[in-house]
């Protein structure tokens, strides 16, 4: 059978994972945290960066960082995974759910504004299958409303929008390396990427427990203790060390998963043009990085029996997040503004295909004829 994914092994893992056994620091920010911080900033030209145990963890600092309290409410779209409103929802947000576009399935820049109140502290934005959002308009509409910009960029690492890197466009950026991302720490995994250097020296704190530790090992003070709220936000050096390993070749990398995309897209126009499927939308404006193959069918009843199918002939493939406006949660912790035009029904309609760096030609070639195969039944 095709997987649906398979994590990302490069070839060094076991033995930078080795090295760092052997060291003296195995726990969070030792040899391979630092390696990892250094690639990431010279990388992406980030001002600050710190690696955490996950995405999730790093939109949780971002919410303290920027001191979201209760009744405060944060504008995000509501098709995306559970952690992007949760961070926030932990604080006591209020969260406000805004439709998304139907070419890119990310937020509706256009439906932004209408949706701020006097009680809004954030703009939440999500980047769908490493494809950028609308950054100048949203950047623009949170300047004049002096709001935050919290990038969640958990599948963009190697994505861009005009030459910037995702995740460093807007106040805070997180990243996940969680298996089924292009880049993994073994298993989970995440990064804060802090584009304001105001919050440096707090997020440092928070990252520790909220304490002065990395004062200390600076010297800047004699010892350290309890200076403000935090919590255990690192990542092991262990899991620091199999990440690096990938993030050597991380063009490598990035060229395979755009191979096996470019692949699908060339091989499925066909099915566009005759109206049977819609491909994904990339805009001139934005560079992606092969993170996920979507088609779009009819509808749910295609979507379901189109599943079913691929199943049957070896090849796993899966729908992606139900929209959280939908859940029980969401109905709890949230609210809709405006009406839902394209994210109920889009994201109905989706079917992710298989993509990870070790498939081969010979998956690939059956992914496609499998589809192809459905259409012509």
């Amino acid at each position: 059978m095709v997987q649906f994914n398979r994590p990302t092994v490069i070839g060094n893992e076991i033995d930078y994972i080795s090295r760092s056994i052997g060291s003296s620091k195995i726990s969070g920010d030792g040899v391979f945290g630092k390696k990892c911080h250094a690639w990431f900033e010279k990388k992406l030209g980030c001002q600050k960066v710190l690696l955490t145990p996950s995405c999730t963890q790093a939109l949780e600092m971002a919410a303290i960082l920027i001191n979201i309290q209760p009744g405060d409410e944060v504008i995000m779209p509501s098709y995306t995974f559970v952690s992007t409103a949760n961070a926030f929802v932990l604080r006591g947000a209020v969260i406000v759910f805004i439709d998304i576009r139907k070419d890119t399935m990310n937020i509706n820049e256009l439906l932004i504004e209408e949706a701020i109140t006097d009680k809004t502290k954030a703009i939440v934005v999500v980047h769908y299958a490493g494809i950028s959002c609308e950054m100048d308009s949203i950047m623009n509409i949170a300047d004049r409303h002096k709001l935050y910009v919290v990038e969640d960029a958990a599948q963009c690492l190697m994505s861009r929008y005009k030459d910037r890197p995702l995740g460093t466009i807007g106040h805070f950026g997180a990243y996940s390396f969680h298996e089924t991302k292009n880049y993994t720490s073994g298993g989970e995994g995440g990064l804060l990427l802090i584009n304001d250097c105001r919050f440096n020296e707090r997020a440092e704190i928070i990252r520790e427990k909220g304490t002065n530790r990395n004062q200390f090992i600076r010297q800047v003070v004699d010892k350290y203790t309890w200076v403000d709220i935090g919590s255990s936000y690192l990542l092991s050096d262990l899991q620091a060390a199999y990440l690096f390993a990938q993030l050597e070749s991380a063009d490598i990398i990035n060229a395979k998963r755009k191979y096996v995309w470019d692949s699908y897209l060339s091989a499925f126009k066909s099915l566009e043009e005759n109206g049977s499927i819609d491909l994904p939308f990339v805009p001139d404006r934005c560079e992606h990085n092969g993170h996920i193959f979507y088609i779009k069918v009819k509808n749910e009843k295609v979507r379901d029996e189109m599943l079913n199918y691929l199943k049957e002939m070896d090849v796993n493939s899966v729908f992606h997040y139900v929209p959280l406006h939908s859940s029980n949660a969401g109905f709890q912790f949230g609210r809709f503004n405006g009406e839902d035009r394209n994210t109920s029904s889009e994201s109905s309609r989706l079917i992710r295909l298989p993509l990870f760096f070790n498939i081969t030609d010979a998956e690939i070639t059956l992914v496609i004829s499998s589809v192809k195969k459905f259409f012509i039944r």
